[in-house]
């Protein structure tokens, strides 16, 4: 059974930085594309970034510039460094990740952007 576990949410000041972290675990013989989502205050999960299995990467518009991404192939992870974080980056962060050809999610981890 294979799970992720995203850690490293909280409270922080308008233009503050936070790091997420996420862990895959389980039976794992193949990864793919890793990412991570978000869904604010009444609003619908929406994509945040993505990085391949190469290494190339994208972003959704609102955090080009800010937010970087990246994996660690040995260790199962993908990371999420938030920069210039604003109250609207303000949301649940949802770890994604393709495992052994499967789509998975983690639980979520709470991020709020508040003075």
């Amino acid at each position: 059974q294979v799970q992720l576990v995203e850690s490293g949410g909280g409270l922080v000041q308008p233009g503050g930085s936070l790091r997420l972290s996420c862990g895959a675990s389980g039976s794992i013989s193949s990864i793919g594309n890793m990412g991570w989502y978000r869904q604010g205050p009444g609003k619908q999960r929406e994509f945040v970034a993505v990085i391949y299995r190469d290494g190339m990467t994208g972003y959704a518009d609102s955090v080009k510039g800010r937010f970087t991404v990246s994996r660690d192939n040995a260790k199962a992870a993908v990371y999420l460094q938030m920069n210039s974080l604003k109250r609207e980056d303000t949301a649940v962060y949802y770890c994604n990740a393709i495992i052994n050809y499967a789509n998975f999610w983690g639980q979520g981890t709470q991020v709020t952007v508040s003075s």
